[in-house]
This record gives structure tokens, sequence and C-alpha cells, in this order.
């Protein structure tokens, strides 16, 4: 029950795990003598099991925005490679920008998704340290960018849908990345993207930081995981520039400012949908979340060819376009004092 890494809103669940353990080692104990009465104890363990779920239910269902973070952050949360074995088949892998290199912070493939053949493109965190150094934890270079741009062309010309999965703090912003054209490489991601004839969806499934997330983000349909994140800056950097210092305080109060849940999100109109996770979050049933996500992405690349391959791209437009529109109502007392003053 108990894990080797536990989040700190999770401790009134630590001390029920240590009991439950305690219980289950007795019986095992006591389970050795054939004439022993074990159902007091057996008892007592589903009691504390009943409690643990009722207690990881209301924690999850009451997660702070910046609890959401660290959520999104479990090193136990699936990752890209992940959702690749449990979602899809006869994944093939493509490597390479054609202008530099590789980046294995973005993963590029053909694949099946059930009888559905599309192209996958995502960011990789990477499991290990040396996975994690080699990946830069997520954070892409631009000829990560570019390989996933010059997939999606392929894809393109091959009339196969495109299927994203962002997790990523932001893009890298070292000097090397920088001197290669990191920001272009995400610009031209961003045009291209918008006039790609061929339907594209995108899920959050951890974080989704600035146009790191941005830059193989311009779907037709976008969904977030329940307790994944996706704006335009993280807490602790947003805290740094606005409090000049990023402590626990001020990244909370950053994380509620920022609105970058999946429901806040979804609420803005940013998003088109929130996929549940199973309870606990996806780091504890990652078979569950993936079917979810499966459905959905089933369900999406569905409806989105039944529409005419040429008329994609300015529905896609129009998507984006309606991001952050707002209309000024005025309040009864402002109309009466205009018309009284007419």
């Amino acid at each position: 029950m108990s894990t080797t890494y536990q989040l700190e809103f999770e401790r009134p669940l630590r001390e029920m795990e240590r009991q439950m353990e305690v219980i289950e080692a007795e019986i095992a104990a006591v389970s050795r003598d054939d004439n022993a009465d074990v159902s007091k104890p057996v008892i007592e363990l589903e009691r504390l099991r009943d409690k643990w779920r009722d207690e990881l239910d209301r924690l999850y269902s009451n997660l702070t925005p910046w609890d959401t973070v660290r959520v999104a952050r479990h090193p136990r949360r699936p990752q890209t490679r992940d959702y690749i074995g449990m979602i899809f088949k006869d994944f093939c892998e493509l490597h390479g920008d054609r202008r530099y290199g590789d980046d294995p912070a973005i993963v590029t493939g053909f694949a099946r998704l059930g009888s559905i053949k599309c192209l996958i493109v995502g960011h990789h965190k990477g499991r290990t340290t040396r996975e994690k150094l080699a990946c830069h934890f997520g954070c892409a270079h631009p000829e990560g960018y570019r390989k996933a741009l010059s997939k999606m062309q392929l894809a393109e010309k091959f009339g196969l849908p495109i299927i994203t999965f962002v997790d990523t703090p932001g893009a890298y912003p070292g000097l090397g990345a920088e001197q290669r054209g990191q920001a272009e490489a995400i610009a031209v991601n961003l045009r291209e993207m918008s006039r790609l004839k061929t339907p594209i969806v995108s899920v959050v499934i951890g974080e989704g930081g600035s146009g790191g997330a941005l830059g193989i983000a311009v779907s037709d349909k976008v969904a977030m995981l329940e307790h994944a994140w996706y704006s335009v800056i993280s807490p602790e950097g947003c805290a740094a520039i606005l409090w000049k210092k990023a402590n626990e305080e001020n990244n909370n109060a950053a994380a509620v400012a920022l609105n970058l849940t999946a429901a806040n999100n979804l609420r803005l109109g940013i998003i088109d949908e929130s996929i549940p996770e199973p309870p606990g979050g996806a780091h504890r049933d990652p078979e569950a979340a993936a079917e979810s996500i499966r459905k959905w992405l089933t369900e999406r690349l569905r409806d989105l060819k039944r529409i005419k391959p040429a008329n994609l791209p300015g529905r896609r437009y129009q998507r984006f376009r309606k991001l952050g529109e707002c209309s000024q109502v005025e309040s009864e007392q402002e109309v009466a004092a205009v018309e009284t003053a007419g």
C-alpha cells in the first residue's frame, strides 16, 4: 500500500498505511496456525482499507492548484512512452530533424490506435536519472520541435491523424538551444500546425508549461488529465517574477492566480475536455488512466475524420481565435445613470 514517494498533502494516509502493514503482518504470522482465528484482524483490515479509500477520495477531490502541480510532477506518473505501450500497437519510432540531430525529449513515431493508423508525438521526461538527464527532464531543444514538425508533415502527406502528448515544464532555455533557434522553432511549429490538413488531437498528461507545451499542441481538440496543469508559466516562475521569491506561500498564490488546473482551463475554454483520473491519480493506476485516454482519443478521431481535411485548418483557426474573448456587461446602475444623464 505504501510507496517510496508520497506527497505532503497525503500525510493523513501514511498512518493508516502503517497500521494496515502491521495487521497484514499479524495475519500472515497467525495464519500459519491452522487453528488460529484471523476473523478479527481481517475485519479490522477491511475497515482500515475502506477508511483509506474514503480519505484518498476526499484528498483528491479537494486538491489546491499547487497540490495539482505536485501530482502532475509525481515521479511515478505515467509518461508518453508508458502510454504508447499501454494504448497503441505496432509503434515504429522515428528519429532526427534532418538538420542538427535527435532530441530524446520529443518522441515521434507511427502506430495504431485500434484500427486507426496515426502519428504519435509527445514529450518524454525520462524515468531513470540517466534518462532524465538525456531528456533534459522533458524540456525539448529546437531540434525536438523540428523533428516533431517534419514527422507531422509526413503524417499529413499520408493522410494520417496526429496525436500529441504534452508533458513539459517548458522548452529548454540553455545557450545552445537559443543559438540554434529555440523561439523560431516553436513559432514555426505554431504556424505550420495550424495549417496541417489532417486531424490533430492533444492530451496534456502532466505538465503543460508555456510555449514548450504549445509547440506541439495546436490541435483540433485538446484535453487534459484531471490532475495535469496547463499554463503560460510555472507557479515557481510566476512567483519569482511577481514577488522575487519562489517559496511555498508564493508558489501556492501563483498557482491559484494562473488558473492552471484542468477545471480552470475547461471553464475558460482553453481545452475541450477534462479526462478523469483513477482515485489517487494516474500514478496509482496507470492502466485505468490509459484506458480513459484511449477512449477519448478514439472518439475524437472518429468525429474529426468525418470533417473534410481541407476544412480543418479553418476550424482550427477559429478555435484559437476564440481564446481570450470577452464582453463588457454594464450594470443596472450604470445603465440607469446613462439614461438619466441623457
